[in-house]
């Protein structure tokens, strides 16, 4: 597919009574994703912590609210493939810290694919309170997603402050780079949009923000959200001229849309008015990537 519409949520932290609600709205938000027209449904980092509400006597605890979200992550994720197989989207589920074997917790992103391929891509750089509160642990393979829909790259929230970690991606041919972040602060939500706007204008490609929003009060992890969900290019022909494709009202709960061209961006990668992923090796310094596992999910 080369023309399809992109879904970015701006997704509140609800307090949720039980599993058939979280399941209900899960749905209610793919379905409405899959009307509108979309292809791909982009949630934000770290989205899943409002699961921990389902166990009033730990939510209140952030170490014990991290284990409760972890231990519901493959439940979760069944949801999620049984919507992406129904709906025939592309998701990216929201992040989620995951236990795994060595006793750590990581920040996942899942991709589900319709036809019950799953990619994931964990956080590589913490933020200081993943490191001294949190006690996040990083995760170490940065991978590719190839779709039915293009070459996909995800960036969580922080990590599209580093451009290598993008640039690794463009490189290994993504079109498109998803950035579910999680920021508690007008300062935080600007970083990562303007890391997420730099990063599609050097690698010419789009980029995607969706983040959480809302007030949480009964969270210690996710209690206040800021941020707006947007679809950014490289400003260029056939993009506006600001680069923002599509941007949603700051702190709403919405779908924030727009149909992305992988066709143009090879085009702009060829024969833009500037060429700056071809052009990347040329400043003083470039120095060698990080390696990219190409995972498939045709």
């Amino acid at each position: 597919m080369v023309k399809f519409t992109v879904a970015a949520a701006q997704y509140p932290v609800d307090q949720l009574d039980s599993w058939d609600a979280y399941a209900a709205k899960l749905t209610r938000w793919v379905e409405e994703a899959a009307e509108a027209g979309a292809a791909l449904a982009v949630f934000p980092e770290y989205g899943a912590m409002e699961l921990a509400s389902l166990d009033p006597a730990t939510m209140g605890d952030l170490a014990l609210s991290i284990e409760t979200v972890s231990a519901l992550l493959p439940r979760v994720d069944a949801l999620h493939a049984e919507l992406a197989g129904r709906t025939g989207l592309h998701i990216l589920a929201a992040s989620a810290p995951r236990k795994d074997a060595d006793g750590r917790f990581r920040n996942a992103a899942r991709l589900f694919a319709p036809n019950g391929k799953v990619g994931v891509q964990d956080k590589l750089v913490m933020t200081r309170f993943e490191r001294e509160q949190w006690h996040i642990a990083a995760g170490s393979a940065l991978r590719l997603f190839d779709t039915m829909l293009g070459k996909i790259a995800v960036n969580i929230c922080y990590d599209s402050e580093f451009p290598l970690l993008a640039r690794a991606g463009v490189e290994a041919g993504a079109d498109l780079l998803l950035v579910p972040s999680c920021t508690d602060s007008l300062h935080g939500y600007w970083r990562v949009r303007l890391g997420s706007q730099a990063r599609a204008l050097e690698g010419q490609c789009y980029a995607v923000q969706s983040p959480t929003v809302g007030e949480a009060a009964w969270s210690p992890a996710v209690d206040v959200n800021r941020g707006a969900a947007a679809i950014y290019g490289p400003p260029d022909r056939g993009i506006p001229e600001d680069g923002v494709l599509a941007v949603g009202v700051e702190g709403a709960s919405q779908w924030v849309l727009a149909e992305v061209d992988t066709a143009l961006v090879a085009e702009l990668r060829a024969d833009g008015g500037v060429l700056n992923a071809r052009h990347w090796t040329e400043q003083p310094g470039a120095m060698a990537l990080p390696a990219v596992e190409v995972v498939d999910l045709r």
